[in-house]
């Protein structure tokens, strides 16, 4: 296992290390530059600003002077928030959006593994059908359709909750409801299958004639096994939960990194747009490694190669 976790950090190096190449080439090769504004700027200006910044250097060499930096654990400084570093900024700001994408993740996965689990326990009855109706729908709408409506209906008509910052528990309702809506409906449907797979195996047959009730057939017996296609999602569940925050942040007006990088892409701000994108696949990369190796403590039958 040290072996097979070794290699997956390399690979993880690797892949951050493409992601800034990536980044870096992608974002030099869009049209205008961070001080371009509506206001006129002198030539002489912008010379002296891209000097001042290092940017009038060859590429290959602002890219060499920057990841030098950055394992240092310098991100650099922001072009367009003057006096402020990109550490100050990503590390002021994730914790928003870790609180809120962490809560929604916590939401999705209780409501889909129980929703999924009591769908196949009454498989082909009105209930599984209400359920496979509601998590359709929540694959199928995107979440800002499901934030405008959420907005709409319990913060502008009933006015039951608001709908801007994350300064009371209430503040936090609507956000993670549109950002857990996607993932409690496909973890449903996951867990509605896996779970029908587990207790159609031989050893929940012999269970059910030992007399063991639903309840411990289905948390004892049959969850261990229906819950390791959930694990493997838990991957992509997060990156669609940073990716989709960005939006439902924007929405809902909430000072997250999801915002910041937004702005940042729109306002050509370089330094913050490699280190939010670094840092998100630093965050995002890692995070697989440790759901590969949690296949193992779940299932100790499954073998990392």
């Amino acid at each position: 296992m040290t072996k097979y976790v070794i290699k997956r950090i390399g690979y993880a190096f690797l892949t951050i290390f493409l992601i800034s190449v990536i980044t870096f080439s992608l974002m030099n090769m869009i049209p205008g530059g961070p001080f371009l504004s509506e206001k006129a700027v002198s030539p002489a200006t912008t010379a002296a600003l891209n000097k001042k910044y290092g940017l009038d250097k060859p590429k290959y060499m602002q890219y060499i002077s920057y990841m030098g930096n950055l394992l240092q654990g310098d991100f650099g400084l922001s072009l367009k928030q003057t006096g402020r570093t990109a550490n100050d900024i990503i590390f002021s700001t994730f914790p928003v959006s870790a609180r809120l994408g962490g809560i929604s993740i916590i939401v999705a996965l209780i409501l889909g593994i129980t929703m999924g689990s009591v769908a196949a326990l009454n498989r082909g009855k009105w209930g599984d059908s209400v359920l496979m109706v509601v998590s359709t729908l929540g694959i199928a709408v995107p979440s800002f359709v499901v934030a405008t409506f959420l907005m709409m209906f319990f913060g502008v008509n009933l006015r039951w909750l608001p709908t801007m910052g994350l300064k009371t528990p209430l503040h936090y309702i609507l956000p993670v409801a549109t950002l857990a809506f996607y993932p409690m409906a496909y973890i449903t449907r996951l867990m509605r299958s896996s779970m029908l797979d587990a207790l159609n195996q031989d050893y929940i047959r012999t269970a059910r004639a030992k007399g063991v009730g639903k309840f411990s057939m289905l948390f004892k017996h049959a969850m261990r096994n229906a819950i390791i296609p959930i694990i493997t999602y838990v991957g992509p569940l997060l990156a669609y939960t940073v990716t989709g925050s960005f939006v439902v942040e924007k929405i809902f007006t909430i000072p997250g990194l999801g915002r910041e990088f937004i702005n940042c892409i729109t306002g050509r701000d370089y330094p913050m747009v490699m280190s939010t994108t670094i840092f998100l696949a630093i965050l995002l990369v890692f995070m697989n490694v440790i759901v590969d190796i949690a296949y193992k403590l779940v299932d100790p039958r499954i073998k990392l190669k």
